[in-house]
């Protein structure tokens, strides 16, 4: 039994305090003991404290939240200078990829040129070569004895500028 249920007969009335008193004597054949139970009834102050105090922390809360307001501008002045920074971040990127195109294109200028200058170098060394090998070799004659044809109607040398010459 609980002290829930209203018919139980060992309720006790909330508003009521009872006082139960067993006396026990120090006889042989008889024992009683006083035992003093008193039954208050319920107090719910505390949990109407708690409460109380609880709804004044959600309220504090909760003001301390909106009251706040919007963002500040430091925000805003963050994100616009980190904006910057990427922008400049990206010019300087661009200027040192142009830098080193540049200075690959001025490599490949002066390649050529160097190919050109060296092709040119060739050309004129063997040409002086040739002239150095004219001029150092003397020249060649070659002597024989050729013997003279003979004319080809009948022994009189006719000389006209169509004919062929042997």
């Amino acid at each position: 039994m609980t002290h829930y249920d209203p018919n139980d007969p060992n309720r006790v009335p909330p508003v009521e305090t009872v006082y139960t008193e067993t006396v026990t004597t120090a006889a042989p054949l008889h024992t009683e003991t006083v035992e003093t139970t008193v039954v208050r009834e319920s107090n719910n102050t505390g949990w109407w404290i708690a409460g109380i105090l609880g709804g004044l922390v959600i309220l504090a809360v909760l003001w301390i939240l909106f009251s706040r307001g919007a963002q500040p501008q430091t925000d805003e002045a963050l994100l616009q200078a980190q904006a910057d920074a990427a922008a400049a971040q990206a010019q300087a990127d661009s200027a040192l990829i142009q830098g080193q195109v540049a200075g690959a294109q001025a490599s490949v200028d002066i390649a050529r040129a160097d190919a050109a200058r060296s092709q040119a170098e060739a050309i004129r060394a063997a040409s002086e070569a040739r002239a150095a090998e004219a001029r150092s070799s003397s020249p060649v004659i070659i002597e024989r004895q050729v013997p003279a044809p003979a004319p080809a109607n009948g022994g009189v040398a006719v000389v006209t500028p169509t004919a062929p010459q042997n």
